[in-house]
C-alpha cells in the first residue's frame, strides 16, 4: 500500500549540481524506480529515473571482454576511440545525475513519484494515481 507524505530536506551540497536537472523536471514530478520496477501512466512532462541505469551501462560496455588485463585495455582503448564514446560518457553523466538526485531527496524504495522536490509516493506503479493521492494530501493538509 502506497501513502503520500512530505521527504526530509537533501544535502545543500549537491544542489548546486543538480541545478540543471531541475529545469528537466517539467511540472516538478520525478518518477524514480528500476528496471524490474516498470511503472505505468507516467506524464510526458514527468523525469524518469532508472536507478540502475548506470550498472547497465557499467555491464554494456566491459561486455565481451577479454580476460588478459593488457588485452582488455587495448579493447578498450579501441572502443574509447569510437565517436560515440563522447556520448557515452553524456550518458554517464545524466543517468549518475539522477541517482545523486534519489540519493539528495531521500528516496527510500522505488517506485517513487515525488512532486516539487517535497511530496512522495512510494510502491505505486501508476504514476497517475500516485499523483491522485499525492493532490488528496495535499488537500488534507489545507
Amino acid at each position: 500500500m502506497s501513502f503520500a507524505h512530505q521527504l526530509r530536506p537533501g544535502a545543500v551540497l549537491l544542489s548546486i549540481c543538480l541545478l540543471a536537472w531541475s529545469h528537466n523536471a517539467s511540472a516538478g514530478v520525478e518518477v524514480f524506480t528500476t528496471a524490474g520496477e516498470p511503472v505505468v501512466n507516467v506524464p510526458s512532462s514527468a523525469a524518469v529515473v532508472e536507478l540502475d541505469a548506470p550498472a547497465r551501462l557499467d555491464a554494456r560496455l566491459s561486455q565481451n571482454l577479454p580476460a588478459d588485463p593488457s588485452r582488455a585495455k587495448q579493447v578498450l582503448q579501441a572502443r574509447m576511440n569510437d565517436p560515440e564514446w563522447q556520448r557515452t560518457l553524456q550518458d554517464y553523466g545524466q543517468l549518475y545525475q539522477g541517482v545523486a538526485r534519489a540519493w539528495m531527496l531521500g528516496v527510500e524504495t522505488v517506485p517513487a513519484v515525488v512532486v516539487d522536490s517535497r511530496y512522495v509516493v512510494y510502491g505505486e506503479p501508476d504514476v497517475e494515481r500516485a499523483l491522485e493521492e499525492i493532490e488528496q494530501a495535499r488537500g488534507d493538509q489545507r
